[in-house]
């Protein structure tokens, strides 16, 4: 015997998924540009970041006591 589902449930079970559909969808969007972006565009960010970084001194920046900063691009 096939049992199948009142309309009910299947507009039930539709409405739940949009609203997780669309709390993923709120959540993920603004990690789009600031953390796969430059993941799949990193030649980019590589170029970008001497440009970004020309008039800074790390010395007068950096905070006393902390681990000096270092490229983010380098692999350990």
């Amino acid at each position: 015997i096939i049992r199948v589902a009142p309309a009910g449930a299947m507009s039930r079970n539709l409405r739940t998924a949009l609203i997780f559909g669309g709390f993923i969808s709120l959540i993920g969007a603004p990690f789009y540009p600031i953390y796969f972006r430059p993941l799949m565009r990193l030649e980019e960010y590589k170029k970008e970041h001497p440009i970004n970084r020309a008039g800074i001194l790390q010395e007068d920046v950096q905070p006393p006591g902390l681990k000096v900063w270092s490229d983010p691009f380098g692999r350990k």
